[in-house]
């Protein structure tokens, strides 16, 4: 039986054999007849996977999804309930109390996803291999690198979300049929493999414009190295209910040639991005602007355009009111908002306001093209930070409640209700480096006030010691919006602790919440899977 693909999904239909007869079809060695169609069809169609414009695709831009479970979960941002409107059968609430389960929509949505791309990445390295012949010697090992990095990339979200998960490196082995690593044994096999591919990856930025636009380079590992190892504590812990786990200073990584603590480690690799050039944009909104390729902070984003790619960032439409967004010229869904918590760390409703508020928020009384937007009746509008509740059914501020996302500057030429638009999302960046090493300076018992200082400079902010609860503070208020939060709370022992207005689900103590369930259509289809525990 011959293979052929689908001319426009050529990836996905390299899974099986198809019929004899196809019309709109091309053999396998028709895709792969060059190395262009080799690069593009094996390697650079994984790229469409990264960002997505489905429900549960893509690292971010997208909704119920790896962005969602690690921004609704925390203390940064919620998904009221405003009377008949996002009650969604409890989903939301769900997120936000740590009722969630092993068929919680986003759970689910974002195991399935990841191990989708694992499977295509392994599918890929199947046709490098294959076609080989069609690439010079020199070529090769970066290309297979490159997938490889899209795969890792994968298994460190995986491991962050739930802990113990099947390593699949290569098409011949089944899903179902796959052991689960513990955690510890998964962090050491995601670390080798991240270092195994180094040296054949390019040092190249891939934020920029050019050749390695939006790919993965050098420095987009080198900064999941550093995240790998600030978060050593946690994600080497095989039994994270025991409250037991090795301290930082006795987990120890060999580079080059010399031994490190895991917190010397984290320096040392956000000390490599450092040495690259990555630097402070001396504005903070720079990052986020509507042509944002330039940024010398950003190290990894999800390309986005609204007439080349089909990738969507649905965040800002999910926040606004509704009149906010018609005087847009925009649908809007009014949904997302900060917590109360969040807005108080900024200092909002006294005389010292942190100057990022306003840069990651919209309150208060809400104007377009210096037009006061009105609601139906006539009145403002006039979002309120304060009044934020989990149910706001029966609420006066029912509608209006929360201070609402802002951060990316407003697409106005985007299409499709501002979905498709041309500010690249950020998923890496620069100001997160600095901020590691001041953490893992402090852990190790060291000054980290001048990286965290140099946050806050940036931000026109006061000076400020580097104590653990100043950095926490300094992260929300600096990535607000940017999907870091969750881990950040897990790694400083808050995440299974009463926050904001949620409080301790019965057994939480045991910290069984800083992993999400397995889901349970996995364990169906692999009985050698087991659920996490607590669940």
């Amino acid at each position: 039986m011959r293979k052929y693909i689908f001319i426009t999904l050529a990836t996905l239909a390299l899974a099986s054999c198809l019929d004899e007869d196809p019309r709109d079809r091309l053999t396998e060695e028709d895709v792969f007849a060059t190395s262009t169609d080799l690069y593009l069809n094996a390697v650079a169609n994984l790229y469409n996977y990264i960002g997505g414009h489905e429900d549960g695709q893509g690292l971010q831009g997208t909704t119920r999804g790896i962005y969602d479970l690690n921004t609704f979960t925390s203390d940064e941002a919620i998904l009221p309930t405003r009377g008949g409107d996002w009650y969604d059968g409890g989903l939301w609430l769900s997120l936000y109390m740590h009722t969630f389960d092993a068929g919680t929509a986003p759970i689910e949505n974002s195991w399935n996803y990841l191990y989708k791309v694992i499977v295509l990445c392994n599918r890929s390295l199947d046709y490098l291999q294959k076609y080989n012949h069609l690439i010079p010697t020199d070529q090769q090992a970066p290309l297979q690198a490159e997938v490889r990095g899209i795969r890792a990339l994968c298994y460190f979200y995986l491991l962050d979300l739930f802990g113990r998960v099947p390593w699949i490196n290569s098409s011949g082995i089944s899903m179902n049929e796959t052991d689960q690593l513990s955690r510890h044994r998964l962090f050491w096999k995601l670390y080798d493999e991240v270092n195994e591919i180094l040296p054949h990856l390019p040092l190249v930025r891939s934020n920029m414009l050019g050749n390695y636009y939006g790919r993965i380079t050098a420095p987009v590992m080198w900064f999941i190295l550093a995240k790998m190892t600030l978060n050593a504590e946690i994600w080497t812990d095989d039994i994270w209910t025991d409250d037991q786990h090795l301290e930082g200073d006795n987990i120890l990584f060999t580079i080059a040639g010399e031994q490190m603590t895991a917190w010397e480690a984290c320096i040392y690799y956000c000390g490599l991005l450092t040495n690259f050039g990555y630097k402070l944009e001396p504005t903070y909104s720079t990052n986020f602007n509507t042509r944002n390729e330039s940024s010398l902070e950003n190290i990894f984003t999800i390309p986005m355009d609204k007439t080349l790619y089909t990738n969507q960032f649905k965040y800002l439409f999910r926040s606004r009111h509704n009149n906010h967004g018609a005087a847009l010229g925009m649908a809007s869904e009014n949904g997302t908002c900060a917590t109360v918590s969040a807005v108080r760390t900024y200092g909002y409703g006294t005389d010292c306001v942190d100057n990022r508020f306003y840069m990651n928020f919209i309150s208060d009384s809400v104007y377009v093209d210096d037009q006061l937007v009105l609601l139906d009746n006539g009145e403002p509008l006039v979002y309120k930070p304060l009044a934020v509740q989990p149910d706001l059914t029966g609420s006066p501020y029912e509608k209006t409640a929360g201070a609402r996302m802002f951060k990316y500057e407003t697409d106005r030429t985007a299409y499709n209700d501002g979905l498709l638009q041309s500010n690249d999302i950020v998923l890496f960046r620069y100001a997160d480096v600095l901020l590691m090493i001041s953490e893992a300076k402090v852990r190790a018992g060291q000054n980290g006030d001048k990286e965290l200082n140099m946050v806050r400079e940036r931000a026109l902010m006061d000076y400020r010691p580097a104590t653990l609860d100043n950095i926490l503070d300094e992260r929300l208020m600096e990535l607000q919006w940017e999907g870091w939060r969750r881990q950040d709370l897990i790694r400083f022992d808050r995440f299974h602790r009463a926050y904001d207005m949620r409080e301790q689900v019965p057994n939480e103590d045991d910290r069984h919440t800083i992993v999400f369930p397995i889901p349970g259509g996995a364990i169906d289809l692999n009985k050698r899977l087991s659920q996490n525990p607590g669940y």
